[in-house]
């Protein structure tokens, strides 16, 4: 069943009745999860060729089969502290599709695959929200461990938008 993940958690608090399928992956500390919808393929790090002037969080692009994608650095987009003890092994680019847009978002490590039922996801804070945190879709709780999810079409700006559908 296909639905859009931004409309899941409604103002008032509650999830609507579907469950949410999530790609989970880490960052830092932190893990986040997109829909799985939206996930095309999970790779291992390749070779990224540098783009002049673009913008910070643009590591460069890659050729995936034939067809040029944008790497986005997932760090730097969402303004995450650099991590020391950062494991090159296990960084992966997840490849996402959404809007008219393929990008390939740099993260430390794929965590899991999950399903999140409605009684697990809680809006996001109204204290962290905001024109940066439009990308917050909410937070899941599974077991003890937070979850930050996330909305891809709000993460960009429209002109970075524009600027990355142009550069696929």
């Amino acid at each position: 069943m296909a639905y859009d993940v931004s409309t899941q958690v409604v103002s008032n608090g509650r999830a609507s009745s579907d469950s949410l399928h999530m790609v989970g992956f880490t960052v830092g500390t932190e893990e986040f999860c997109v829909d799985i919808l939206k996930v095309q393929e999970i790779i291992r790090m390749v070779e990224i060729t540098l783009m002049p002037n673009s913008p910070d969080f643009v590591e460069g692009v890659i050729n995936l089969r034939g067809k040029i994608i944008p790497i986005i650095d997932f760090r730097k987009r969402m303004h995450l502290p650099f991590s020391d003890n950062l494991n090159e092994q296990n960084r992966r680019i997840v490849v996402v599709s959404f809007g008219r847009i393929t990008v390939g978002l740099v993260v430390d490590k794929v965590s899991h695959v999950m399903k999140l039922s409605p009684d697990q996801i809680s809006p996001t804070p109204d204290v962290i929200k905001g024109f940066e945190s439009e990308c917050l879709m909410g937070v899941g709780r599974s077991g003890d461990r937070l979850l930050i999810l996330l909305d891809l079409e709000k993460m960009f700006k429209e002109e970075e938008f524009n600027q990355l559908a142009d550069a696929a």
